[in-house]
């Protein structure tokens, strides 16, 4: 790793993909994959069950050299709407990219369809000459029961753009726009959400709450809207996939795509709703803690002790940079090797896409990663689960582009595991009791956020979708959701009937359809292989170095397996809660 050196707070830069939008280059690659799809229409009357292994793979190649230029076409499109969601020739960028995947995307079905057809012997003899892109023409065959007609493909692919794909950008833009209005120390405040829901981290309760009214405020003034998008983008999904595709769940579609067993998320969830008593425990320390009869839903998140602790962006990049060395200097290298190509947003802007995220384009291009950094802990934390994302990524460089991406559960690994490297960092170097104890908290905090919640999120798209199946008002919807949180927390913490418009706030939910349990398994995953860690040293990092530099070449339980981990045990996800009873009860201890 480099000497330290000072970090800004600016936006990233995207010119390793194009200049802009009136970039030569940009025009070029759409000629470019015109033609290179146009090239490989020709092997179509080639694509027999004889057909040799070398044409094969060629072909495969070829598939991989415009699969790599379109992504780049896309990957530009969706960071320049991400860094503003109101800039007018980012959307339409989005578009156009949208409709032009669609219309290549349907030019080389072909392929698809006839390898997913082609008998078993035939597709085991190229399978063994396919050698990295090996697993990726696994997982499509695992679709083939599940697959239409190529005109029906063809409709799908189109109708999307103009359909889920339209409905998702209006929502993107809708919410983005937002802005929040709040009364503190005499003074009206406009800010983002971003900047609105650090309050609630604020050591005044009636902060934390006229927060979250706020917040409610605004996304109820839209919920119907809202509302109505949701509906739509769930009848579409089970419209496609289940009655005519065949799934027989709308979840079964998400869990297939991560090559996840059924039985595995069931038996996931089943333990999460086992083990709720654990957060229960919490959430009424918690209150004794900050002197709550009990904790409204308003101060989950508050904060134990009244520190107003804050990071500086380059200090803070300094202590996160130095937890990845502290476990292996090339974690710490391809952290850094993010900041120095400039690939960082960490700005809070108006329009900017609130949260967080890590964006891998292509192996040889370094990942992108988009902050919103206000210098809170979390938001420490937050810049090493992405910069984790990123070395993830980085490890799995050498695969294809068609493998180097790993399962959404097992995307979670590298970046949560980071976090959890960082909150060692921070408890070590700090001497101050009282922040120490805030930071045990906030560990909690953060694991009641990506595991309970995330499980029951799940759990609350199960029940949304079967609603709407059968006719329910958006009114309907917000009901299920208030019921869930009640069977979430129990009667550990009081909820306010606000909270029924949780729902709508949640991007996940309308982008992503059943992504939100990938949280909880990589949280509950990283918990066990942390604990070996802390148990074997460095004798266990060759093994995780695998699970990491696999990306998404290897099925997911295949590659758990070979490090000595079965996900399909209850045993498994009971190991994860029982480390998570260990935490409570040590903050229940402490002095």
């Amino acid at each position: 790793m480099t000497d330290s050196k000072t970090y800004s707070q600016t936006s990233w830069r995207l010119k390793d993909l194009y200049q802009g939008f009136d970039d030569p280059k940009y025009e070029a690659t759409f000629e470019e994959i015109t033609k290179s799809v146009q090239g490989f229409q020709t092997y179509r009357e080639q694509l027999t069950e004889d057909i040799s292994e070398d044409l094969f793979i060629n072909l495969v190649e070829e598939y991989e050299h415009f699969y790599r230029l379109m992504v780049r076409l896309d990957g530009f499109a969706q960071l320049s709407f991400a860094a503003d969601t109101q800039d007018q020739q980012a959307q339409s960028a989005v578009a156009r990219v949208n409709q032009f995947q669609a219309e290549m995307s349907n030019q080389t079905l072909f392929f698809n369809l006839w390898w997913k057809a082609l008998d078993d012997k035939n597709a085991q003899r190229l399978l063994k000459a396919s050698g990295d892109y090996h697993y990726w023409l696994v997982a499509m065959r695992n679709f083939k029961d599940f697959t239409l007609s190529e005109p029906e493909e063809k409709i799908i692919n189109i109708k999307d753009v103009t359909g889920v794909n339209a409905l998702n950008m209006l929502y993107d833009s809708i919410t983005n726009r937002y802005s929040f209005n709040i009364k503190i120390d005499d003074g009206e405040q406009e800010l983002t959400r971003g900047e609105l829901m650090a309050l609630v981290r604020e050591p005044d309760p009636d902060i934390r709450a006229r927060a979250y009214q706020e917040l409610f405020r605004v996304y109820e003034g839209d919920a119907p809207i809202l509302g109505q998008i949701y509906q739509a983008v769930v009848r579409d999904w089970r419209n496609e996939n289940v009655n005519l595709r065949g799934f027989k769940s709308p979840i079964a579609v998400r869990n297939l795509v991560n090559d996840i067993p059924d039985e595995v998320v069931e038996t996931l969830l089943e333990v999460t709703r086992q083990n709720t008593g654990h957060f229960h425990r919490f959430f009424r320390l918690k209150a004794g803690r900050i002197g709550m009869d009990k904790l409204r839903r308003y101060d989950i998140y508050a904060p134990v002790e009244k520190s107003d602790k804050k990071y500086d962006f380059s200090e803070a990049a300094d202590i996160v940079l130095e937890s990845f060395l502290e476990f292996d200097p090339r974690f710490a290298d391809m952290a850094q090797q993010i900041f120095n190509t400039h690939h960082v947003d960490s700005q809070v802007r108006k329009g900017k896409m609130s949260g967080a995220f890590c964006a891998t384009i292509t192996p040889d291009l370094t990942p992108w990663v988009l902050l919103n950094y206000q210098g809170r802990p979390d938001d420490v934390a937050t810049m090493a689960h992405e910069l984790g994302h990123g070395i993830h990524s980085l490890m799995a460089q050498e695969h294809s582009a068609l493998t180097q991406h790993a399962c959404l559960p097992l995307a979670e690994t590298a970046s949560t595991f980071g976090e959890m490297m960082l909150v060692d960092k921070l408890l070590a170097q700090e001497t101050n009791q009282a922040v120490r104890r805030d930071l045990l908290f906030r560990q909690m905090d953060d694991a009641f956020a990506t595991i309970l919640r995330q499980n029951y999120f799940s759990m609350f798209e199960k029940t949304a979708h079967d609603l709407i199946t059968k006719g329910a008002q958006v009114s309907d919807i917000a009901d299920a959701y208030l019921a869930n949180l009640k069977s979430e927390f129990g009667d550990s913490v009081e909820i306010s009937d606000e909270f029924r418009w949780e729902w709508v706030m949640v991007p996940h939910f309308y982008n992503v359809p059943f992504y939100v349990y990938a949280y909880a398994f990589g949280q509950l995953l990283v918990l066990s292989l942390y604990k070996q860690y802390q148990e074997e040293g460095n004798a266990f990092k060759p093994r995780y170095m695998e699970i990491l530099a696999a990306g998404g070449s290897i099925a997911p339980i295949e590659l758990l397996n070979k490090a000595g981990i079965d996900v399909t045990t209850a045993e498994f996800w009971q190991g994860g809660y029982d480390v998570i009873e260990e935490m409570v009860t040590a903050l229940e201890n402490l002095a």
